[in-house]
């Protein structure tokens, strides 16, 4: 405040950003930099020089394409504009266009073009060729891929999903339906899976894994429709004839749901239970869903669910642990046997495991034998 319009900008460097550095465009102002324990820098352009060429790039490219000359600022350290580009070209065309003077400005090399990113959370709404709507179930990786799974009835393999954003989103790899009622969807790099389901009050509710409940549990979906509903497990194993066929097995369900809803997921305290395929009534007056099991699509597709916890990597190589069969990424179903330092154990409910879950340490999963 006391340099006025000599101000020329401040930034902090070293470890513990213990240095401060203040510039100005008068020498005469040094001394009182220096008393307050700053160190001073003599420049050529103020602050607000550079702020309002800045301005006027911000003006001009409203009128050109700037995406040969993408990213432009204020940089302090070098009292300059600089504008980062592809193409220098399309630097000096912006430039010339805002009328600034090229001793304000400086022309940075870049090679990649920005792009924005968007997170995948349980529930979301997705659309299928730029037409019909469904529900995100979980995010999921396959190696170095990610995406999510869904319902098979959403889309088939090839069709391409937008967000809810209406923004590029992925295509559907697998899909099965009827019979079973699975599907998977790789996104492109603008997506990025979170081990999150969308919650009551837009709130993140945690994925931590996949244990399948029993009957008489607490379930809860989440739906791009009706939002974030709740009830519980009322059978396993169920089959159920709908319009275009037989869906076996999916768990019953007095949770409600509508269209819209459907791929979304249901969700047991944090594990992954399903995602929504069908059902009768709505969420007015009341009625019931069925939800494909989340293990049986994984298992299907060789996918990992996105947790908050554990190795998120990628599924079973094939090969041996180091202490046995058990591995990471593969999904038990119960009554699986698995070996594990030097002893055999037995699956108590179905599940994906993950490092830290080796059978010694999680017995509601394992059992020795």
């Amino acid at each position: 405040a006391a340099l006025g319009g000599d101000f020329a900008g401040a930034w902090v460097r070293g470890a513990e950003s213990g240095t401060l550095t203040v510039a100005t465009t008068d020498a005469g102002d040094v001394a009182a930099i220096e008393a307050r324990g700053a160190e001073a820098k003599v420049v050529r352009h103020s602050l607000a020089d550079l702020d309002a060429a800045k301005a006027r790039l911000d003006t001009a490219a409203d009128g050109l394409n700037t995406a040969d000359a993408p990213v432009w600022y204020v940089d302090t350290r070098t009292n300059t504009v600089v504008v980062e580009a592809i193409r220098p070209a399309a630097a000096r065309s912006l430039l010339t266009a805002a009328g600034v003077d090229g001793s304000l400005a400086h022309v940075k090399n870049r090679t990649e073009r920005p792009r924005t990113f968007y997170d995948l959370r349980g529930g979301e709404a997705y659309y299928i060729n730029n037409s019909s709507r469904c529900s995100i179930g979980f995010p999921i990786t396959k190696g170095t891929q990610q995406g999510f799974a869904t319902a098979g009835h959403c889309g088939r393999a090839g069709s391409s999903t937008t967000g809810a954003n209406r923004v590029a989103q992925g295509t559907f790899q697998g899909s099965i339906f009827p019979g079973r009622d699975m599907a998977w969807v790789a996104t492109n790099s603008s997506w990025t899976a979170t081990p999150y389901v969308l919650g009551a009050g837009g709130q993140n509710v945690r994925v931590t894994g996949s244990t399948a409940s029993p009957v008489g549990a607490s379930v809860c979906r989440s739906g791009s429709t009706t939002g974030w509903h709740c009830g519980t497990v009322t059978q396993l194993n169920t089959s159920v004839t709908y319009q275009e066929g037989t869906i076996s097995p999916v768990t019953r369900t007095t949770v409600c749901a509508e269209p819209g809803d459907s791929g979304g997921s249901f969700i047991s305290g944090s594990q992954a239970q399903g995602v929504t395929s069908g059902g009768s009534g709505d969420c007015r007056t009341g009625g019931e869903t069925f939800f494909q099991p989340i293990n049986a699509l994984l298992q299907n597709y060789g996918l990992t669910l996105k947790t908050t916890g554990g190795d998120d990597g990628g599924g079973d190589d094939g090969g041996e642990e180091p202490g046995g069969t058990w591995a990471a990424g593969t999904v038990y179903q119960p009554g699986d046997t698995v070996t594990y330092g030097g002893a055999t154990f037995r699956c108590l409910q179905g599940h994906q495991a993950y490092a830290g879950w080796e059978p010694p340490n999680v017995p509601a999963l394992w059992q020795r034998v």
